[in-house]
């Protein structure tokens, strides 16, 4: 079998490290290359150091040697990093897994823009459990179609520095379409005050900021006599590094699109 040739970015960061661990696993994958910003202290040390192993791949900090050595740039960075190194991908033709959230609409779509000359999957929650929770999310807005109240509750780390989270919007997005409403109208982002009474509906989002919490997503659909909540709770960062290597396998051979974790799984 063929491996499949990644670069990280954020390589020093506690995301990158995930992803090496999970590349030095994958049989399917090579890590051919990891950088990180000039300056930052691991610049030229071995890449598998904090995972305990040596790979021989040194963190480098020349974003464009690195994703031209790959097949295919894994970013979890910060959106203006992503998309300068999405360019370079696009302009050396490589393919691009980006986990990276908090990005605004302009650039949505210079993401969507770049898949149409290089294959990029792009998912605001690489982990396969979130990915089946959207799924079990239709079936469940389908059924509790009348008289439930949506809510939307999620939980991170004290660093964590856009809210919501891009899981627990994709989570409100996925409940809106499936009861025919437009998120960016119904969506109520925290509440402070006199509200009055809440309106029927509206999709609600509350934001928990603390500690070390990775990631904790929670949809609750409150009825008259009962409650209904669909949760995921992630315990470590591995979740999305396996996905992301699954998301990189899914992309080999393919010459440009648009895809997420849910065409990834088959879950269309």
């Amino acid at each position: 079998m063929e491996r499949i040739r990644v670069a990280i970015a954020g390589a020093s960061g506690r995301m990158g490290r995930m992803l090496i661990e999970a590349a030095l696993k994958d049989e399917g994958i090579e890590l051919a290359a990891a950088f990180d910003r000039p300056g930052t202290p691991f610049v030229g040390r071995d890449a598998g150091e904090m995972a305990g192993a040596h790979t021989g791949v040194a963190i480098g900090d020349d974003a464009r040697a690195a994703i031209a050595a790959s097949d295919c740039l894994i970013d979890f960075t910060r959106p203006e990093g992503t998309l300068a190194h999405l360019a370079l991908a696009r302009e050396l033709g490589k393919a691009v897994v980006i986990g990276t959230t908090g990005f605004d609409a302009a650039g949505k779509q210079a993401i969507a823009e770049a898949a149409r000359e290089v294959p990029v999957v792009f998912a605001p929650n690489m982990a396969v459990g979130v990915n089946a929770v959207f799924k079990l999310l239709e079936v469940a807005a389908r059924i509790l179609n009348e008289g439930y109240d949506v809510e939307v509750i999620e939980a991170h780390h004290r660093f964590k520095v856009d809210a919501p989270s891009g899981t627990a919007l994709r989570m409100g997005e996925v409940v809106a379409r499936e009861l025919g409403r437009d998120l960016d109208s119904c969506a109520i982002y925290g509440r402070e005050g006199v509200t009055g009474e809440r309106k029927a509906e509206t999709i609600g989002f509350s934001t928990i900021r603390g500690g070390d919490v990775v990631g904790d997503h929670t949809v609750l659909f409150a009825g008259i006599g009962e409650r209904i909540e669909i949760t995921h709770k992630s315990g470590s960062r591995m979740p999305y590094a396996l996905g992301s290597m699954r998301a990189a396998r899914f992309l080999a051979g393919r010459t440009a699109g648009l895809f997420d974790m849910q065409d990834v799984l088959g879950l269309r």
